[in-house]
């Protein structure tokens, strides 16, 4: 990742304009490895984020909203007895290095001023938060506590003096001048100057008329480079993040641009084919990189077990309907039993007592049949024996084909369930999932305490607007379904569906007494490319899409959760796709 010396350059330039001389009002501590900071400035609240998680460590301004756990980490206390109502007098880089220090100046119990310095080390797996009193040099506390153990060099514990991590013998990138002779290599390059990442080496190098050659050096790295700081300065560098959008069936239903794969305060050059977003401050920036991407990651790792459970649950319904088809299959075999018991009950004088089978006449075509017998039985008994089999498959036929039918709505339900977790985009649209699967028993319903905590959540269907402006509606899950299509739509609105493939409702809502009849076909074929771009087959196209007026459209009693069936429907073919008014 780039949060590089560079960057952290960057946002030291940009928290010095915007919070020095701040007020504390506020300490949280979202997560383990997380702090958010409420600090209050002559131009209003603003909110510092600073994480050292290995993935994810940065500081900088933040705009997002966060999950706060109901009793405070011990952390978090201790920051609100030492930093809560003080005021911050001074941010600073340490040197070329991912460090950052806000020293603040606040009261204790006393009422005596003293002073503190918040440290907030950026180093990948070994990031940390440390609070320090700058008149002792001793550590109050760090986030993560360091013994011995783990550390031998450095001990980061309450009472210990602060040692700030080993120096690296490179020329630190604010040293480089315009005459500073660098090689063409961008390790060489990496190795020779302190706080650039791999990213930014490149970069440097990407003009350069010989790459890759340790041995050969020029200015030209380093003009670039000074070029670069020069703009940080100056305040005209455009921060930037690329979007790679290749993956478009993971990003349809967000609507967003596409997964963040990498940002900084310049172009980069390597990634000039992926999507570009700029941003007016790097805290902006860095705020949408990292934000965007852990929700990524987050709604990976929670979809992943609830697809697989609700996957191993589509497999056994298939195979349920394999065995019930081919137990169909053999019940409807059964007449030869009727035929069996009939020949038998015809030739009973002919069977001769204890034999295995009997050869008859069958009357309806003349030809000779053998029909197996239970040697312990009478003939008369082997014929009633064979009656109700007959009677017991027929029976058979009438609960298998039942079953059958309930467990292809089973099947059905299940893969519009597989279809909305692979659509989901944010951890809450994949909790309303799992509360779904809970009421209908697919999956273990959770403490009750856990569940009074969470409060329900609202729907909050996908909207759209079409070239007339008449506004369209889409289900994000079948709870969202049901509830757009009994409860929300009108009877005259229009309801929109993929034909036999998992996907949203889609609801056109008419107004001023419109009905489908006064629809032109441009807005109903346009309104079922958003239906086709919201189902399983989004990334295809020519999908069959069926709409009908919402009257037609019924919920079965009992029925599972988006299942409806309806009548009077036609059918349009076209290609999945999204106005750009969302």
């Amino acid at each position: 990742m780039a949060y590089d010396g560079i960057i952290t350059y960057a946002i030291t330039r940009e928290l010095q304009d915007r919070i020095t001389l701040g007020k504390i009002e506020k300490v949280y501590q979202p997560g383990p490895e997380e702090l958010v900071v409420l600090i209050h400035t002559r131009n209003g609240n603003v909110r510092l984020f600073i994480s050292c998680n290995s993935q994810s460590a940065r500081v900088c301004l933040t705009t997002g909203s966060y999950t706060n756990p109901d009793q405070p980490p011990t952390f978090c206390m201790l920051l609100r007895k030492h930093l809560q109502g003080g005021r911050i007098t001074e941010i600073r880089q340490r040197g070329s290095e991912r460090i950052i220090e806000i020293d603040i100046e606040a009261q204790n119990e006393l009422g005596f001023s003293v002073s503190r310095r918040l440290i907030a080390e950026i180093m990948g797996k070994h990031s940390n938060i440390v609070l320090i009193d700058i008149e002792s040099g001793k550590i109050i506390d760090s986030i993560k506590r360091i013994s011995i153990d783990v550390n031998r060099y450095r001990q980061l514990l309450p009472g210990f003096v602060y040692q700030y991590p080993p120096e690296q013998d490179k020329l630190p990138f604010r040293a480089v001048t315009s005459e500073t002779a660098l090689p063409h290599d961008d390790r060489a390059l990496m190795s020779r100057i302190g706080g650039i990442s791999p990213s930014i080496s490149r970069e440097l190098l990407a003009e350069c008329t010989e790459q890759h050659n340790s041995s050969v050096t020029s200015t030209e790295p380093a003009m670039k480079l000074v070029r670069i700081l020069a703009a940080i300065d100056s305040g005209t560098a455009v921060p930037r993040v690329y979007l790679d959008d290749s993956s478009a069936a993971a990003n349809r239903i967000s609507g967003s641009a596409g997964v963040p794969k990498e940002f900084h305060i310049t172009d980069l050059t390597e990634y000039e084919g992926l999507t570009r977003l700029d941003f007016a401050g790097i805290s902006e920036c860095v705020d949408y990189f990292y934000s965007n991407r852990e929700t990524s990651n987050m709604v990976r790792q929670k979809s992943m077990p609830l697809l697989k459970t609700v996957q191993a649950a589509h497999s056994k319904a298939l195979l349920k309907k394999k065995k019930l088809s081919e137990d169909l299959l053999s019940a409807e075999n059964s007449d030869k039993f009727r035929l069996y018991g009939e020949l038998l009950t015809a030739n009973i004088h002919n069977v001769r007592p204890g034999a295995r089978k009997a050869t008859v006449t069958n009357y309806y075509d003349g030809s000779l049949i053998d029909i197996p017998l239970d040697e312990k039985i009478s003939a008369s008994a082997n014929a009633q024996r064979y009656f109700k089999k007959y009677s017991k498959a027929r029976t058979a036929i009438h609960e298998k084909q039942a079953q059958l039918e309930d467990n292809e709505r089973d099947i059905a339900y299940l893969e519009s369930v597989m279809q909305n977790i692979e659509s989901a985009q944010t951890v809450p649209l994949l909790e309303s999932i799992r509360d779904e699967l809970e009421q209908t028993g697919y999956v273990k319903r959770r403490a009750k305490a856990s569940q009074r905590k969470r409060k329900p959540s609202r729907p909050e269907p996908y909207r759209y607007k079409l070239r007339d402006g008449t506004t369209v509606l889409v289900g994000r899950n079948n709870i969202e379904n049901d509830y757009l299509t009994t409860k929300l739509a009108a009877k005259t609105d229009v309801w929109l569906h993929t034909k036999d493939i998992p996907g949203s409702h889609v609801i056109i809502r008419l107004e001023d007494g419109r009905t489908l009849a006064d629809l032109p076909a441009e807005i109903i074929y346009e309104a079922a490319s958003i239906a086709a771009y919201h189902s399983k087959a989004g990334s295809g196209s020519n999908v069959p899409v069926d709409y009908v007026a919402v009257r037609y459209v019924k919920k079965p009693a009992g029925s599972k959760p988006g299942m409806v069936i309806f009548t009077h429907n036609s059918t349009v073919y076209v290609d999945p796709k999204i106005p750009e008014s969302k």
